[in-house]
């Protein structure tokens, strides 16, 4: 073995090591330690028990509310220049490819069967007083009073089946898709149809039969209720509540029901909070944001709770000189979901330019013992950034003193307010996700304050500080410690990628089937080496102008190191192949096989696709029947990794196979995908120079 596999061969064990145990630092310890003993775990619970006493109503009055708690809040814990701002709540404007929803308030809201008679905790399906997950959120209003209807059961909950189905002032009892396109499409049909209203019992947890579903879906072409939408009368009951109705129809008994929802749709504002720890000497930011305003204690209280607690440990620590002033400001923003994070980029160029990072929080504070804990997603490929294996180590020397499972690291996933990577924004963004146990209370009224594990939040508090700390100090000399926990990450993606392939190869049949897993190892190897390479060199941002090129020169080495450990996995790879050639008794060596072309992309190299707008194409303002089955927000496949990589240079065949290089196969029709964008006005399609007649 030569003197540089030898090196390479070390440096794998030193990996492996790495990979088993929580790798710590002497600095960034002492850091962690301080940061700590500084949270306060009550403070933090406190933030949450205020949070949820206001936002557990889901209107937006209510919302008002809790926006002026947390203007106050950030003033009480010392931030500076506390904003407390709004984007237009009218169902039209659109920021992105997000269409405002409407505002919307309750006054009072109750569903009760009024025949048969029925046992007393079955009479009253929902009561928006007592539990405000009982209403869909924009459900629209009854005439004063209420009405009285007969209960029609839509079983499948689909179009087809309301052919034929007599719904007209009737109150529909189903189980909605989950799906917002679909659901918006069957509540627009029923309101057409003239149906009294729905009745709801679907649900996301199967293992709660007695929480209320909060379905905050009611527009008719997705999330948002819009100006296009209809005003549908909705209430979400129980699954037993629902089986129980269900039960009475399939006897033959008639089953009438009193609604009244006293709710109003207006022109209003969606409103959003944001404040800062300022920093010494940069006009640069490090932002952590998560969605307020909705009405789980988890989902978000303890997100936005998490975060205040993170900068007021930090804000107490600085002024009593126990931290030097970061040279960066820390700013936090707390808004509605994915509606407030994109009327804020819209609305804050400028501050966005100057945001060198972010972490984005949500569901923080969930089982402490819950396996796997909360989570911290990554950034996508097309922004692979240091910060992941910042986010890593962090979370590494914080646990490092504690006898507990260690926080998972996932891939990147387009949910919630991550989407700050998509490359037209540009700010490397991780996301930090809790989990709630063995029973899932995502959207459900069973998401209550005694499912809160304050130790979750003082953990999840202090590993966002140290990494919002450290990333606004970081400087000159930060940089190469930065490079090598990098280099570490890249080895372990490396290790990742080549995985699967060695699995293969030494189960292969034949030489056919070697030479296919020989192409593709040595295309994800070489994919994976290029990203981490722009992981690595992404650090150069944090150089001061003065010392960028000399910190390039003295990165150098390092990435030539980080580059040629992928080129010794090419080569196991490779040996690998030979050696189960050799095994089968087939000629060497082994010829890599590229994969067959696939003739429904043929096109796809004479596409170039040139995005308008940031983030997600939501298809919010596009009814269901003109979407030739193409995925909107929420959909499958997500539609921003379908869109981030594409930067008006690439051709779509370049695109689809990053696409899957990060993702994997699909199954999907990019070229029609993008002409049916194009065709509506969202995306603009070229053709490269050199393919013009």
């Amino acid at each position: 073995m030569n003197i540089a596999k030898l090196t390479c061969f070390l440096f794998l064990l030193s990996v492996s090591a790495c990979a088993q145990s929580l790798r710590t630092d002497p600095q960034l310890s002492k850091l962690i330690q301080k940061i700590r003993a500084g949270v306060n775990g009550n403070e933090a619970l406190d933030f949450v028990v205020r949070l949820h006493e206001t936002d557990q109503w889901g209107s937006f009055a209510k919302f008002q509310e809790s926006a002026l708690y947390l203007q106050k809040t950030m003033s009480d814990i010392g931030l500076r220049n506390v904003e407390l701002d709004s984007a237009p709540a009218d169902g039209v404007t659109q920021f992105g490819f997000w269409t405002m929803p409407l505002a919307w308030d309750v006054k009072q809201a109750k569903l009760e069967i009024v025949e048969p008679v029925t046992p007393p905790d079955m009479r009253v399906l929902a009561d928006y007083s007592k539990e405000p997950a009982s209403l869909i959120m924009w459900s629209g209003a009854t005439p004063p009073g209420g009405i009285t209807a007969e209960v029609v059961e839509l079983r499948s909950g689909s179009l087809w089946e309301l052919k034929g189905l007599d719904v007209k002032g009737k109150m529909v009892l189903t189980e909605p898709p989950l799906d917002l396109a679909q659901r918006g499409a069957l509540k627009a049909a029923l309101y057409k149809m003239g149906a009294a209203g729905v009745m709801s019992y679907v649900t996301e947890s199967p293992d709660l039969p007695n929480g209320h579903y909060w379905m905050n879906a009611w527009g008719d072409y997705g999330w948002g209720f819009t100006k296009a939408s209809s005003p549908l009368v909705g209430f979400s009951i129980t699954p037993r509540q629902g089986a129980y109705v269900r039960n009475l129809l399939a006897r033959g008994t008639k089953v009438r029901v009193k609604a009244v929802s006293d709710t109003r749709y207006y022109s209003g504002r969606y409103p959003y909070v944001t404040g800062v720890i300022r920093g010494s000497d940069s006009g640069e930011e490090v932002l952590e944001l998560g969605h307020a305003f909705e009405p789980g204690a988890q989902d978000n209280s303890t997100g936005v709770a998490g975060m205040l607690e993170a900068v007021a440990t930090l804000n107490r620590l600085i002024e009593a000189g126990e931290l030097p002033r970061p040279k960066r400001s820390i700013r936090i923003l707390a808004m509605p979901e994915d509606y407030g994070s994109s009327a804020y980029i819209a609305t804050h160029a400028d501050r966005i330019k100057r945001t060198i990072g972010a972490i984005c929080v949500d569901t923080a504070a969930g089982s402490y013992d819950a396996a796997g804990g909360y989570s911290f997603a990554m950034n996508p490929d097309v922004n692979r950034s240091y910060q992941d294996a910042l986010i890593v180590r962090v979370a590494e020397n914080y646990y490092a003193g504690f006898s507990r499972q260690f926080p998972r690291w996932t891939p990147y996933r387009a949910s919630s307010d991550s989407y700050l990577s998509d490359p037209t924004i540009g700010v490397p963004t991780l996301a930090a996700n809790g989990s709630s146990g063995a029973v899932s209370v995502h959207h459900n009224s069973a998401d209550t304050l005694d499912r809160v594990d304050p130790r979750s939040l003082r953990d999840l508090s202090a590993v966002v500080a140290g990494f919002l700390y450290y990333l606004a100090s970081a400087g000159d000399g930060d940089i190469p410690w930065l490079g090598e926990i990098t280099v570490d990450r890249a080895a372990e993606n490396t290790l990742r990628a080549a995985a699967p392939y060695l699995n293969r190869v030494a189960a292969a049949a034949n030489a056919e089937a070697l030479g296919r897993e020989l192409h593709d190892g040595l295309a994800k190897i070489d994919y994976t080496a290029g990203r981490d390479r722009e992981a690595f060199l992404s650090i150069l941002r944090l150089a001061s102008p003065e010392n960028r090129e000399k910190a390039r020169v003295s990165l150098a080495p390092l990435l030539k190191n980080m580059l040629r450990f992928s080129d010794v996995q090419c080569e196991r790879l490779r040996d690998a192949v030979d050696r189960r050639a050799t095994e089968l008794g087939t000629a060497l060596p082994v010829k890599a096989i590229a994969p067959a072309a696939d003739p429904r992309r043929a096109e796809a190299s004479r596409i170039i696709v040139k995005r308008k707008r940031f983030g997600p194409v939501t298809l919010d303002d596009l009814p269901l029947d003109q979407r030739e089955g193409f995925p909107g927000f929420a959909g499958s496949p997500a539609p921003l990794p379908l869109l981030i990589w594409c930067d008006g240079k690439r051709n779509l065949a370049e695109v689809v196979r990053l696409i899957e290089f990060e993702y994997g196969p699909m199954d999907f029709d990019f070229v029609g995908y993008f002409k049916f964008l194009a065709k509506h006005g969202y995306v603009d399609i070229v053709t490269p120079a050199g393919l013009r007649d």
